[in-house]
Order: C-alpha cells, then structure tokens, then sequence
C-alpha cells in the first residue's frame, strides 16, 4: 500500500503530502488545475522516462526558479520484497521508501531507502508495488500484444515462466538457424578454395612482427644512403684525414699529449690528464678507422632499397586485407586453419546442426503447445470474469469473448489474441479496436482489472495471479500482496448511473486493498474512503497548485463544484449529501 506521497517542484506543484488510506482513494480538481501531475509524479517514482507534457525534456518538469524536482513514495513492505531489498533495508523495516530527483539540467538520481539506486531499481520495484492505469491506457486494449499479455496474465504466475521458456527456446532456433545458414552460404569446394587461396597468401608472405619493424627502419636508412655518405666521409675526414698536409683532430690530440711527456713524474695530477690525452688521441684513431668501414659498407648497400621496399609491399597488402596489424593477420590465419578443418568436414557439420535445428524447433513446439493449453483453459474464464463485471458496469447485455488463432512462432508463444465485444444484444460483436467506444473501452479496462483481483476473486489474487497491465510483461506476486491500483481519469467518455457503476467497482476493488483515482466524476468522487483536492492559484508567479486533503464537511462543497453548480445552490447541495449518503 502506498502511504504518502510527497511531491517538490514538479510543473504546477511546489509542495505536496498526501497520506492514503487503504480502499478508495480520490484525487479531483478542476481542468487544467494539475491533477495529472501526481500521475506524472508517480510515473517518475516507478523508474518513468521523465518527460513534461508536449514531449520536452526532463528539465521541463521541474518548477521555474527551482533548482530540482523531487519525488518521494512511502510503500508498506509486502513480503515479496523484503527477500529482494536484502541488506538496503535493516531487519525490523516495515515499510519501503522510493525516491527520485530531477534536475534543473535535466539529471535524474534515483534512491530505494535512501540508498542511491538506479532508474531500473525503480522501475522492478514498482511493478510489484503500484499497477498503473494511465488516461488514455485503455486505448491499447485494441492492440493485439496488449491483449495477448491480459491473456497471459489471467493464466496465472507459471504462464510467465512458461513465457520466459519459449522466448529462451525461439532464440535458440534462431540461433542455430544462423549457424547452419552461415554453413549453407559458405560451403563445398567454393567456401574451401577460397580459404586455401587467402590462408596460402598469408602463409607466403610469411609475416613476423620483429622483421616487419627492422625492414621499415632499413627503409628509413637507405632513403638517407647519400646523406650517410656525406656525413661518415665529413666525419672522418676530420677527424684523421686520408693524406694532405692539414693534420686532423687525431693527430691534433696526439701532438698534445706528446708535449706533455716531457713534464713525467713531475706533477701526478698533470700525468693523469696526460694519460687522458694519450687515450683520447688512440680513441678518436679508432672512431676514424670505424667511419671509414662504415662508409665503405655502405657503398655495397646500392640497390637494397628495392629490395627492401618489394618485401614490405608484400607485408603491407596481406596487413591491408587481414586486418592492418601483423597480430591482427596471423589471428586471421589461425581463424582460417580452424575454418578449414571445418569445412573439410562441411557435410557432417551441416547435418549435425540441421538436426540441431529440429531438435531446437520441437521444444519451441512443445513451449508453444503448453502456452497455448493454458491460454485455451483461462480465456473463457477470463471472458466470463469480464462479463460478469461488465454487468455490474451498466453493461448487463454486452458479450466478451477471447478468440485464439494460430499465428507465428515467436518469442511469446505461437497464437493470436482477439478481444471481441457486442455492447448491447442483437448487435453482432467484433474486434474490441473497432466496436467499443471510448467509454465502453474505460469499462471493459476496469473489468479486465478487476477480474483478477475483485472482491469475488480474491482468493485467486491471493494465489499470485496479477490484475491484468495492459502494455506491460504479466508477472505474479508472491506472498499474496495486492498493489496499489492507479487510475487516471478511467471514467472518460462515462457519466450518470454508469458512472456509478464504475465506482462502486472502484471501491469494491479497494476494499482489502487501495486505490488511488483521478476521477473528474461526482459518481465517483462521492463513494472515496479518503478526498483530496487540487485547486490551482493563477494570481502566483508561476501558477500554483496545491493539494489538500478534504475533510467530511469539505467534502459535500467539492461535490457540489463537480456537480456545476454554485456553493450556495441548495438543490445541488442535497444532490451531493445524498451522493455521500448512499455511499
């Protein structure tokens, strides 16, 4: 059961604190004054995408000149949750507090008893705390998935694992459908010569990691082969000159230390740098030797350039074609060996998943067949369930009937679902999208929503069936804990006894439960365990709405506003005390 709902800078809303009460709840106001905000507010709390109305973003639901929006639902703690929630909530818990922000940019954050959570936390939770009805929620009754998952839903809480089962087992049919479509395009003498063909260019060209890094420094060098020449020859030349009268650095360095010989034994420190010097003359001997060598080895390197240029065009096009590094193709070469050994035994793997295949496509069979047995056994007893409430619904002549139909295999099973309905009698029925109007369709929602979970079929309820949530996977509820039923404006296109009707059904539903209704309707309004009122102040800069709880002498006055009719009009007065009375 939802406790208290609290809302903060939400569009129209800057504070609200409504404490339900179990049964009926009521939420009225007049148009435009903000009523569906509290749904909006709600959809927020249950994981919803956050958008304002007219499709803006999330930063347009919260309040000019706010800095956030802020969400917050207090929920008894069913049974069923308190296993999931484990160490977010301490062990005497008794209830469980969902919350979310929005930003003025747009964020949103998300908490499950003051623990940050994410959006989806919210959204898992909430399906087992609140079922939603939205405004115009009963215009996807007409659509085919919708009316197959109500089906689905009345069936109990091992249809949706029978459910999970076939969308598991479609999945694996097509999977293997794939594989052996893969092996039927890639096939025979074709598919095996194309990979002996690619994995010979690979094997030829021989790649090696180390050799393709050494070939591209090679062809670094002998771009530079003149330069190299120039500066080995310049070195050299310096440095110990091949003939000519000008002495070079060597000779220079040895003519130096020679005149330091004659100072021996003078002073240590001075024969120590003369040592240095004598060193120094032998070693830049050396280097000088060493450049020559240098130079004449790289005149026999004339013509390696092609060489080396040839092998790396012959890397560089197996690189292009098996994927640009050298790890990348001998990856691909080992694929292609695997390959290989596969499709010299093509024939045998492609019978070996053909029969894969079949075997595949009889359990999806068999999950089809089990899913369609149970929707056969719960369809007319949905049927007659939705009748029976269309009776109390100021529709006592109206017939409902599921019609099945074989249809196309798939992830929920292999039948088509079709709501039929002739509203009065003598009127032939046909498909529910094309006979119901807008207010039948409010009712036959209700109906469908309370088949399950009424007063009559409590004790079904409380063996884990779910109300039917139209749009929305069907799932059960363990431990017997009814959600909480939101309605936003169900009675649409409704008035005068029908309107009634609707709303002794709504209070029925609640008794042993709670629901919450935004209901523009008197009838409906009259018949609540616990009223609030939105009532909008234009004369705010921006317009505010505020959320009141009426008390019993509040009551009759905001029935007598619903009615049309001027506070002090005494015959819409006594309209109202008695729409109270009867209730």
């Amino acid at each position: 059961m939802l406790c208290e709902l609290r809302v903060e800078n939400l569009l129209l809303i800057e504070r609200a604190q409504l404490r339900l009460a179990p049964g009926l709840n009521v939420l009225t106001g007049e148009t435009g004054a903000g009523k569906t905000v509290l749904a909006h507010a709600l959809d927020l709390l249950l994981g919803g995408r956050g958008t304002a109305p007219g499709g803006r973003g999330r930063a347009g639901i919260v309040r000019p000149g706010a800095p956030e929006a802020y969400v917050e639902g207090v929920f008894d703690l069913p049974d069923h949750l308190r296993g999931e929630l484990g160490e977010r909530l301490p062990d005497d818990a008794e209830e469980v507090v969902l919350a979310r922000r929005v930003g003025a940019d747009g964020r949103t954050r998300a908490y499950v008893n003051g623990r940050t959570a994410t959006v989806a936390d919210l959204r898992e939770l909430g399906e087992g705390l609140i079922v939603f009805y939205g405004q115009h929620e009963h215009r996807r009754l007409t659509l085919a998935a919708a009316q197959l998952e109500i089906l689905d839903g009345f069936c109990g809480p091992g249809q949706a694992e029978r459910r999970a089962s076939c969308a598991a087992a479609f999945r694996a049919v097509r999977r293997v459908e794939a594989e052996l479509q893969e092996l039927r395009g890639l096939d025979g003498a074709q598919g095996l010569e194309l990979l002996e063909h690619e994995l010979a260019e690979i094997e030829q060209a021989a790649p090696d990691q180390d050799e393709h890094e050494r070939l591209l420094g090679d062809r670094e060098r002998l771009r530079q082969l003149d330069a190299l020449r120039a500066a080995v020859g310049g070195a050299s030349e310096a440095l110990a000159p091949d003939g000519g009268e000008t002495p070079g650095a060597g000779q220079q360095i040895a003519d130096g230390a020679a005149r330091l010989e004659g100072m021996a034994g003078v002073d240590p420190r001075l024969d120590a740098l003369a040592e240095r010097a004598r060193a120094l003359a032998v070693e830049v001997e050396d280097v000088a030797s060493e450049l020559r060598g240098y130079g004449e080895a790289l005149d026999g390197e004339d013509g390696g350039l092609e060489a080396v240029e040839e092998r790396l065009a012959a890397l560089e096009r197996v690189l292009r074609k098996h994927g640009g590094t050298i790890a990348a193709v001998l990856e691909q070469a080992e694929r292609m060996r695997a390959r290989r050994s596969e499709l010299a035994g093509a024939d045998a793997e492609r019978e070996r998943v053909a029969e894969a295949l079949r075997e595949a496509r009889a359990e999806l069979d068999g999950h089809i067949e089990a899913l369609r047995r149970a929707r056969a056994r719960a369809a007319p007893r949905l049927a007659a369930a939705v009748r029976a409430e269309l009776a109390s619904l100021a529709m006592a002549g109206a017939s409902f009937e599921i019609e099945l139909s074989p249809g196309e295999p798939g992830p929920t099973g292999g039948d088509s679902v079709q709501f039929t309905i002739a509203p009065n009698p003598g009127v032939a029925p046909g498909p529910l999208r094309e006979i119901a109007s807008g207010g039948e369709l409010s009712r036959v929602m209700l109906a469908l929503s309370t088949a399950a979970l009424g007063d009559d079929d409590g004790a079904r309820a409380g063996g884990g069936r779910q109300a039917p949530q139209v749009g929305s996977q069907p799932t059960s509820q363990a431990g017997g804990a009814r959600p909480t039923l939101v309605f936003d404006e169900i009675d649409a296109g409704i008035g005068g006894h029908t309107a009634r009707a609707v709303g002794e059904r709504l209070r029925r539903l609640g008794d042993g439960g709670q629901v919450l209704c935004i209901t523009h309707l008197p009838q409906i309004a009259s018949l609540a365990s616990r009223h609030f009122s939105v009532v909008k102040d234009t004369s705010a800069d921006p317009a505010r709405a505020t959320v009141v709880e009426l008390k019993e002498s509040e009551v009759v006055g905001e029935l007598v506003r619903m009615l049309g009719a001027e506070d002090a009009d005494p015959a819409a007065r006594r309209h109202a005390r008695e729409l109270r009375r009867a209730a």
